[in-house]
């Protein structure tokens, strides 16, 4: 029975080791605050020709598509260009 008691003593003691929060230096919390930070500025870049149209389209004429995945995309595409 007492190494039964001791056994659990160790384990409830490991346990609350492990749930301890870490001590974290400095400069390491610092990092982390800045990773998490959000970027002020984002760069976007307006493209004229849609990638993914422009790669079906060479796939189109090299091979026939089995399961038409991208007629979907690409009508929308299709659609948005006859309205500009």
């Amino acid at each position: 029975m007492e190494k039964q008691d001791e056994k659990r003593l160790e384990i409830e003691r490991e346990l609350a080791e492990q749930l301890q929060p870490e001590e974290v230096d400095e400069q390491e919390r610092d990092r982390r605050v800045r990773a998490k930070l959000s970027p002020k500025y984002e760069i976007r870049v307006q493209a004229v020709h849609d990638p993914i149209v422009e790669e079906t389209r060479q796939y189109r004429q090299m091979a026939r598509e089995v399961d038409n995945r991208y007629d979907k995309y690409f009508n929308q595409d299709a659609d948005e260009k006859k309205e500009d």
